[in-house]
């Protein structure tokens, strides 16, 4: 009967640290259906500054 409630403790003792686990996994997918609604927050990344550099590229190589 000890062995019986020594794994029952046991597996009790684990349920809270796999439950925090399980929700810092699962927080990243529950989050996804909540930013899609709201189509006010989109994330973009910053525009790149143009250097102009194409072009003297494009010229460059149409000389040689």
């Amino acid at each position: 009967m000890n062995h019986i409630t020594d794994n029952t403790i046991k597996i009790l003792r684990l349920l809270p640290r796999a439950g925090c686990i399980l929700l810092v996994l699962a927080a990243p997918v529950l989050a996804v259906p909540s930013m899609r609604d709201s189509a006010s927050s989109t994330i973009e990344a910053p525009a790149m500054k143009k250097n102009g550099l194409g072009f003297v590229l494009l010229v460059s190589l149409q000389r040689g």
